[in-house]
């Protein structure tokens, strides 16, 4: 078979064509979780990046959830495991049932009935095409595994990368989820 020099020009440049993207996928991997922040509730920004080699855990919460007794297992852990190098970001979200619909002075009422301390982002689209940048980010790396509801789990690892998740069932002091926030401790040291 001959081929000419210009269907090798061709063929190698399809094939140059191709590598940029298949580069670009596999940079998306090496986006961590430090490159997003999220407006905090009270003002001012929540980085990720200030979180740098820490394990941090990203639920997004809803006020009048009848999972909203999570936020005192969120709370234990921030206080048990908080000083151990733990950073947990509770992100209202009203994508699910309509159960974060208030403005930011009742969000933050409703987290201080439940003893909330841990920061807490403004309200945030967590879900769908509108999502925020975090949740499009670890939706792309676990896309079965994004919020169906209020209190999904995404376990940052100290290395910024996604090492976890948790759907709304698994109360934030469960075996699976405290091993695996253990493990993230245990890998910064």
């Amino acid at each position: 078979m001959i081929v000419s020099r210009r269907s090798l020009l061709a063929i190698g440049g399809v094939s140059l064509l191709a590598r940029p993207a298949v580069a670009q996928q596999a940079g998306m991997t090496a986006v961590t979780a430090y490159r997003f922040s999220f407006d905090a509730l009270g003002g001012g920004q929540i980085k990720l990046s200030d979180f740098a080699q820490r394990p941090i855990l990203v639920v997004n919460t809803a006020s009048f959830c009848g999972f909203a007794n999570q936020f005192e297992g969120l709370e234990k852990l921030w206080a048990t495991l908080g000083p151990r190098g733990l950073a947990v970001i509770g992100v209202p979200s009203n994508d699910f049932g309509g159960q974060e619909p208030g403005a930011a002075s009742e969000t933050r009422e409703v987290a201080t009935q439940h003893g909330v301390t841990f920061p807490l982002a403004a309200k945030t689209v967590v879900a769908g095409p509108n999502a925020h940048p975090f949740y499009r980010w670890a939706a792309s790396l676990r896309p079965r595994e994004t919020p169906r509801w209020n209190f999904h789990k995404y376990l940052v690892g100290a290395d910024g990368h996604l090492a976890g998740v948790f759907a709304t069932e698994v109360e934030p002091e469960a075996p699976p989820l405290v091993l695996a926030i253990q493990k993230e401790l245990a890998a910064r040291s």
